[in-house]
C-alpha cells in the first residue's frame, strides 16, 4: 500500500510535470520539480491509494475505511514529497546533483528511497492512529 502511493506520486508528478509544468515549485532546492507536477503527484497518490485499497484491501483489512484510505493516501503523498525535497536540499547543500552512481541515470540509491524516509515512520503512525494494527 505505502510503495503504491510513492511509487504512483512519483511516477504522476514527473509525467505531468515534464509534460504540463509552467511553473517550478522551488528551483533553488529542485529545479526540475514544478507546481503542476506536485499536484499531480498529489492526486495519482490518493486515487492509487483509493484503487488499492477497493481492489486489495478492502476484505483483508476491513476495519480501514474509505475516508481511512484517502486520508492515509494524501497524507503519505504530502509527507513523501516533503522528504523529496528534504534530499534535494542535503544534495545542494552538499553541492551535488545526484547522492550516488549505484544505478545508473537514476540519480542514486538515495534518490530511489528518498520519498519513503519520512513518508515510512508517518504510514506506521498513521496506522496506529486508526488503530488498524
Amino acid at each position: 500500500f505505502l510503495l503504491i502511493i510513492i511509487w504512483s506520486g512519483d511516477t504522476s508528478a514527473y509525467l505531468v510535470g515534464k509534460q504540463f509544468g509552467q511553473h517550478k515549485l522551488r528551483p533553488d532546492i529542485s529545479p526540475g520539480k514544478t507546481i503542476e507536477g506536485t499536484i499531480a503527484g498529489l492526486v495519482g497518490s490518493v486515487l492509487a491509494g483509493v484503487i488499492t485499497w477497493y481492489f486489495l484491501l478492502v476484505e483483508h483489512l476491513p476495519l480501514m475505511t474509505l475516508f481511512q484510505s484517502l486520508l492515509i493516501s494524501l497524507i503519505i503523498s504530502i509527507t513523501s514529497q516533503l522528504s523529496d525535497l528534504s534530499e534535494s536540499i542535503i544534495k545542494r547543500n552538499a553541492g551535488v546533483k545526484d547522492s550516488g552512481y549505484l544505478i545508473p541515470g537514476h540519480g542514486g540509491f538515495l534518490d530511489r528511497l528518498d520519498s519513503m524516509i519520512f513518508a515510512t515512520p508517518t504510514f506506521y503512525y498513521c496506522l496506529q492512529l486508526f488503530r488498524l494494527i
